[in-house]
């Protein structure tokens, strides 16, 4: 199927893609006619105007070249995706999280190299990431900075072979995938959440719950920190106080696990919840059901992220280098596109406790 009606990607980029893909497969090759409007129309279902649209895209882009009274053609295109001081640079959501500090250390390196950015926001969806990818090619970008979507990874890698069949260089910033041989930066997250809960058994709690998302490689790493502190001091892991995502962050879900986790409390005096966002939320929750944190019940974030809504609780966590993580994607995208680099980089920062108020020693 050509279009998806379903998608929220445009038609006429949707059929844009899909001719300039045949073309670069060799379906249609050089000096070749293309299919009239009226064909198109006949095989897509569109309107005329959207055919013409993405035609003149095309014809634009150099891929096509119309002729007076014959036709549109293929015609060879040069490949520009060199010539441009310019990167792309996609992230969940440059509102909120980490990404702000991220595009900022990736924006300021930038500049410092006098390279220009495109910022897109994938909202962590794979659909908008390939959206946003086609377009970033389009725009002839030197090269990509990425951080993995919400989606398996063998979506998130389609993403990365689309750029490198283009010769585009890219890099992965804070999320990871598996067996991949990319050039990534990213922080220890296993070390860092291992470090975290040791810190609360340390402090006396020896029940410590914990909510955070399976499908990114930065909580499944937190996730097995935490598992492996446990073992390490002779406490056996309890599912019944684990509760995890198979999905990107949403309020509705983290304020369900948060009841979930104080309804089931028991022995709990702890909580660690998968980052910042998700702490916030949890100690919303608590305060609604007339819990003190820390006095009742203490609680650790991850990222260390700066809310407006901080003055709330001071919420000891995990700083992750974010701003710096940015700066050293760009370092490593440079080293590749100015070609001095040929060997993988691959850079794990180190994160930093941050001890603040809401943690209740029970020594």
């Amino acid at each position: 199927m050509i279009i998806d009606r379903s998608s929220p990607v445009p038609q006429y980029f949707q059929l844009q893609n899909w001719l300039r893909e045949q073309i670069e497969q060799g379906v249609f090759k050089h000096d070749d006619k293309i299919p009239t409007e009226e064909e198109l129309v006949h095989i897509t279902g569109l309107a005329r105007a959207t055919i013409r649209q993405a035609i003149a895209n095309l014809v634009n882009m150099g891929y096509l070249v119309r002729k007076r009274r014959l036709g549109t053609f293929v015609t060879l295109r040069k490949d520009l995706s060199q010539r441009k001081d310019i990167i792309g640079v996609l992230v969940p959501d440059i509102r909120a999280g980490y990404a702000p500090e991220l595009a900022r250390g990736v924006e300021d390196a930038a500049a410092n190299n006098k390279l220009s950015t495109i910022l897109c926001n994938t909202d962590d969806l794979f659909v908008k990431a390939d959206f946003h990818a086609d377009r970033l090619i389009e725009n002839s970008v030197c090269g990509v900075i990425f951080v993995p979507t919400a989606a398996p990874d063998d979506k998130n890698r389609l993403i990365i072979e689309k750029f490198q069949k283009r010769n585009i260089p890219v890099v992965l910033a804070d999320r990871i995938l598996p067996d991949l041989d990319v050039d990534f930066v990213t922080t220890d997250n296993l070390q860092g959440a291992y470090l975290l809960t040791k810190y609360l058994l340390a402090k006396g709690h020896k029940k410590i719950g914990i909510t955070l998302s399976t499908i990114f490689s930065t909580e499944r790493d937190r996730l097995e920190g935490y598992k492996k502190a446990l073992e390490d001091y002779g406490i056996t892991v309890d599912p019944s106080i684990i509760k995890l995502h198979d999905g990107p962050y949403t309020e509705k879900h983290y304020l369900q696990s948060a009841k979930a986790l104080f309804s089931q409390s028991g022995e709990m005096t702890a909580i660690f919840a998968g980052h910042d966002r998700i702490a916030y939320l949890v100690y919303s929750v608590a305060r609604k059901m007339g819990i003190k944190i820390p006095a009742q019940m203490s609680l650790v974030g991850y990222d260390d992220l700066h809310p407006t809504y901080s003055n709330l609780i001071s919420l000891t966590t995990m700083h992750q280098p974010i701003y710096e993580m940015g700066q050293e994607s760009l370092k490593i995208l440079l080293d590749k596109i100015q070609g001095g680099a040929e060997t993988l980089q691959q850079v794990v920062l180190k994160s930093q406790l941050v001890e603040r108020a809401s943690v209740e020693s029970l020594e």
